[in-house]
């Protein structure tokens, strides 16, 4: 892998992330402050430290930036709120244009709010999630495939987080899916990389990147039985490649199928690594034109940023250096 040729062509790379843009919020509690409620009796969670991060398509986005990717745009939709308005001066101060963004008052921007204990570092009481659980309203979903329409080619690289887990509430509907089928094929300038959590199986004529357990989970659904590459073929991707974590990733392409094995690691916490995965991949696959390429370099962005605590990101000098290393042990 020549991983300079990847890192000098990054910067000429305009990279659009659609679907559900999210906000991770770390809040940091004290629990010898856990003083009873005068009024309920229930000890307070005393939140002394927070920190916000863009989360979901964000974490994408946020890869891309570290990476050193030259135009970074997201595509979404988020509350009139003060979630909205953390996640937007999240993206800003990254270097990522939230311009497409979309606000309406009829949905809740998607938040992520972790409790970590302040003297142990682990995070331990339940997660405090900001959800949708009704459709979007109709005029955001047709504002959101105009835009979608108007702006597809002014991109190198198009890349579709559909990580809702609901059947209502996410940002990728049936009419946003369909018209990211349909342009794949009619404006196929774009590479066109899909990362769903709940409906790989949906999207056709695009790059898939399930992970082993969801590309199984799609196969089930969809015929019964598992088998990779005829979910492939009957997805119509020209590309599959599914990730197997530590291990790896299976590059499914035209009939063939090969193992991309992965660097070994310690990891300390493997949030994010599909998302730091896709980031590095798509941008190595329109850069080299290469599958294996593309699989080997998501493969180095992952072992770095699961080595960190969190959503955890990789820059070009962190792995010039780990590849350096894994170089000089061949």
């Amino acid at each position: 892998m020549n991983i300079e040729t990847i890192l000098a062509g990054l910067s000429d790379l305009r990279v659009l992330v659609v679907g559900d843009i999210c906000l991770d919020r770390w809040c940091h509690y004290d629990p010898t402050l856990a003083e009873a409620s005068a009024e309920t009796g229930i000890p307070r969670t005393a939140v002394v430290r927070t920190s916000v991060t863009p989360g979901a398509g964000g974490t994408i986005a946020n890869n891309l930036a570290s990476l050193g990717v030259g135009s970074i745009s997201v595509l979404g939709v988020i509350g009139e709120d003060g979630f909205g308005f953390e996640l937007r001066s999240s993206l800003a101060l990254r270097g990522v244009d939230s311009s497409l963004l979309i606000t309406s008052r009829g949905v809740n921007t998607f938040t992520y709010t972790k409790l970590i204990d302040l003297h142990t570092h682990e995070e331990d009481l339940a997660r405090v999630d900001f959800i949708n659980t009704r459709p979007l309203p109709s005029e955001v979903e047709q504002s959101l495939v105009a835009a979608l329409v108007s702006s597809w080619e002014l991109f190198d690289v198009v890349m579709v987080s559909d990580q809702a887990e609901t059947g209502a509430g996410g940002v990728v509907t049936p009419a946003v899916r369909d018209a990211i089928n349909r342009l794949a094929v009619e404006m196929p300038g774009p590479v066109v990389w899909v990362d769903s959590r709940k409906r790989p199986e949906m999207f056709h004529n695009v790059i898939l990147k399930p992970n082993q357990q969801e590309a199984e989970d799609a196969c089930r659904r969809k015929f019964g039985t598992i088998d990779f590459a005829r979910l492939a073929v009957e997805c119509k991707a020209p590309l599959m490649i599914v990730t197997h974590g530590s291990r790896g990733a299976l590059v499914i392409e035209g009939g063939n199928q090969r193992w991309i094995s992965a660097r070994q690691v310690t990891p300390v916490d493997i949030c994010g690594a599909g998302d730091s995965f896709s980031a590095g991949a798509a941008c190595a696959l329109r850069i080299t034109g290469s599958s294996d390429e593309a699989a080997r370099f998501g493969n180095l962005v992952a072992s770095v940023t699961v080595t960190k605590k969190g959503t955890g990101t990789a820059s070009p000098a962190e792995l010039l250096a780990v590849s350096s290393g894994e170089a000089a042990r061949v």
